[in-house]
């Protein structure tokens, strides 16, 4: 019973990458990821 949950576990996790792959490709999700990731870095730098 543990394979069949941690097989399907590693369907959804591949799923989700796919899709983040996909997502990543396009220009726009791309300048959003590099601002929040900007954002996120200003925020460490500053503690």
């Amino acid at each position: 019973m543990g394979f069949m949950k941690s097989l399907v576990k590693g369907a959804v996790v591949a799923k989700l990458l796919q899709v983040a792959q996909r997502e990543l490709s396009k220009p726009e999700n791309q300048r959003k990821a590099k601002e929040m990731f900007q954002k996120v870095q200003q925020r460490r730098s500053g503690h």
